[in-house]
């Protein structure tokens, strides 16, 4: 019996033993996540008590950190655009995010050209989306930025790639956006579609169709393409919140955590990741840079980094997808508000390619004539920019031409969404839809690009600006001829904006489309 219950101790105790030293991984996981999230605490106590010299109590402070701001505003935007306004300098300090913003053209001026090496992107911005853009041309300076602009610029701006580009588009227009529609149509006052996301697809299309060579759909994914756009505009979304937090060390320790919007960026990004490897391999895989002449299949020949080419791949999309899907969601909202606009588009349509409204390579060259189509479209970019906002980095101390004074380090932004409702930059109408601004004897005047910087400007100006405006006038002239689109529940006097890179309508566009009843003698864009 003695033995017996030696034996069963002896048991017990090895049981035991074995136990603790299984548990030994989880408790220490336990004790360190402990440890980092109290010593986490103890930083931002620290922080707090030691109220940092930019730690501000003004009331453009106080009201971003308590966001009082949106008792009176919809958005962030909004609020901004207010301040800047009513700043007789059209320019402010939000001190707590140590950001100058401005408004003012001479700025914009001596920010971009007259002392365009003294603010680059910058290290911070860098950090921002550098899990999102890596080392993309959206997200480096100098000697990195330099390499992908030269390539991309000289393959944009070769003859072969634009007559590529417009079958490319000319195809996706015939086969998917234009049948859609008039799918759309067909089933009466039923059926509603989310143009937002109409736009993004049809965009995402022909980017990768442009830029790499291939179409989406014929990429070999575990997932539907759908999912990976759904994780690309959540990556964009959470890497655009990094920004608005005052103190970087919050999201810094969040990452560093995996914990809240930094797991769900990470996982997002995870997929976003899948889709660029599989765009690289289906590139390889047809030949990679011998066989190519899209944008990949030249940095392909430069570049054996996958990772690096990753980056690439992801700004690419970012630029062909999101600018463009924004840039048309917003012009078609403005059209549901101002038929007469839409009417204006036809007439000229109808003038300058004839009745026939079918898309061939003689009806894109004749979208050069068409000067109040590319006048509505830039009235609404004016007025809804893809792109609301733009920031750099203060390399060294400086004095901005309206006399504030810029700390090395310093964020300085220009509000592109703004500028376009400044009164003392397009007089007392500026918050009006109004084409003809930008016409002179019926031609399209394009205005100072520091006045209007919709694509930048100076040594970064946009080089995939012309293949976006040929895209956007194209969709606008195919699908403005054949339907009338009508806004539900929506309206240009008070849109809601998503947080994210590009500006995104929350909820999307929800719209009913109409087909047009066709003039004698007209042909099926189809």
């Amino acid at each position: 019996m003695v033995m017996v219950a030696e034996t069963g101790a002896s048991a017990l105790r090895e049981a035991a033993s074995a136990l603790a030293s299984s548990m030994q991984p989880q408790v220490a996981a336990v004790f360190f996540v402990s440890a980092a999230c109290t010593v986490a605490l103890a930083a931002l106590l620290a922080v707090a008590r030691m109220r940092p010299p930019w730690w501000c109590a003004c009331p453009v402070c106080e009201a971003y950190l308590t966001a009082s701001w949106a008792a009176d505003y919809d958005n962030l935007c909004d609020w901004y655009a207010h301040l800047l306004r009513t700043s007789p300098a059209q320019t402010v300090h939000v001190h707590v995010l140590r950001n100058v913003l401005t408004a003012n053209p001479a700025t914009v001026d001596h920010m971009l050209r007259a002392r365009f090496d003294n603010y680059p992107k910058g290290a911070p911005f860098s950090a921002i989306l550098a899990d999102f853009l890596g080392r993309g041309i959206f997200n480096v300076d100098g000697d990195a930025w330099l390499f992908q602009r030269k390539i991309a610029a000289a393959e944009l701006a070769s003859p072969a790639l634009r007559a590529f580009a417009v079958r490319v588009v000319a195809s996706e227009l015939r086969s998917r956006l234009i049948p859609l529609l008039h799918s759309a149509s067909r089933e009466g006052q039923g059926r509603v579609l989310d143009l937002q996301d109409v736009f993004r697809r049809f965009a995402f299309d022909c980017i990768c169709k442009i830029s790499f060579g291939l179409d989406p759909g014929c990429l070999e994914l575990s997932m539907p393409v759908s999912s990976f756009e759904n994780a690309f505009d959540m990556a964009s979304t959470l890497s655009a919140r990094r920004a608005t937090v005052p103190m970087h060390i919050i999201w810094k320790l969040k990452r560093l955590l995996n914990f809240g919007d930094e797991r769900r960026l990470r996982d997002a990004v995870h997929l976003v990741d899948t889709l660029a490897a599989e765009v690289i391999r289906q590139r390889r895989k047809l030949g990679g840079a011998a066989s190519g002449s899209d944008l990949l299949s030249r940095f392909m020949g430069s570049i054996n980094d996958d990772k690096y080419l990753r980056d690439i791949v992801v700004s690419f999309m970012l630029a062909g997808r999101d600018t463009v899907a924004s840039a048309l969601t917003a012009f078609f909202l403005l059209l549901s508000d101002h038929p007469e606009v839409a009417a204006a588009i036809r007439d000229e349509a109808t003038r300058v390619a004839g009745v026939d409204d079918r898309l061939t390579a003689s009806t894109f060259n004749k979208l050069k004539g068409m000067h109040y189509v590319h006048a509505a479209l830039s009235e609404s970019m004016r007025l809804f920019p893809p792109v609301q906002f733009d920031s750099k980095f203060a390399a060294g101390d400086d004095t901005l031409p309206d006399g504030t004074a810029v700390a090395k380090g310093t964020r300085v932004t220009y509000h592109a969404y703004a500028m376009g409702r400044m009164e003392s930059v397009w007089g007392p109408d500026c918050g009006e839809f109004r084409p003809e601004r930008w016409l002179r004897n019926g031609r399209f005047v394009p205005e100072n690009p520091y006045r209007y910087p919709v694509f930048q400007a100076g040594a970064r100006v946009c080089i995939g600006k012309e293949l976006a405006l040929m895209e956007m006038k194209a969709v606008i002239v195919a699908v403005v001829r054949s339907f009338d689109i009508e806004a539900i529940d929506r309206s240009s006097r008070r849109p809601k904006f998503a947080p994210g890179l590009t500006a995104t309508f929350t909820g999307g566009l929800p719209v009913r489309v109409r087909r047009r009843a066709r003039v004698s003698g007209h042909n099926p864009p189809i």
